[in-house]
């Protein structure tokens, strides 16, 4: 993790989040469609926020981690990593 980027444990809670909700599969098809509306910021936020407020109660973490390109890049790599889990294990 960069000293300056969003921490670890951060990205782990946003995935763990999502597992628990059997959404990783839709939660990484929608992160990769969503990275040509990164560039416009808080505006895309106020997007895609209806629908992430269904899933997340505290918005402030989510935030952190989509408000960089790198915690984006984590985060998908993290779900990618939990579904490939889940996947050997059934």
């Amino acid at each position: 993790m960069d000293p300056f980027g969003v921490p670890d444990d951060l990205v782990e809670f946003v995935a763990r989040e999502i597992q628990v909700r059997g959404l990783c599969g839709p939660a990484v098809l929608f992160l990769e469609a969503s990275r040509p509306y990164h560039p416009l910021g808080s505006g895309a936020m106020l997007f895609f926020d209806p629908m992430l407020r269904g899933l997340f109660t505290d918005m402030a973490e989510v935030h952190r981690v989509m408000a960089e390109d790198d915690g984006i890049e984590r985060l998908i790599q993290r779900l990618e990593e939990i579904e490939g889990d889940l996947t050997l294990d059934a």
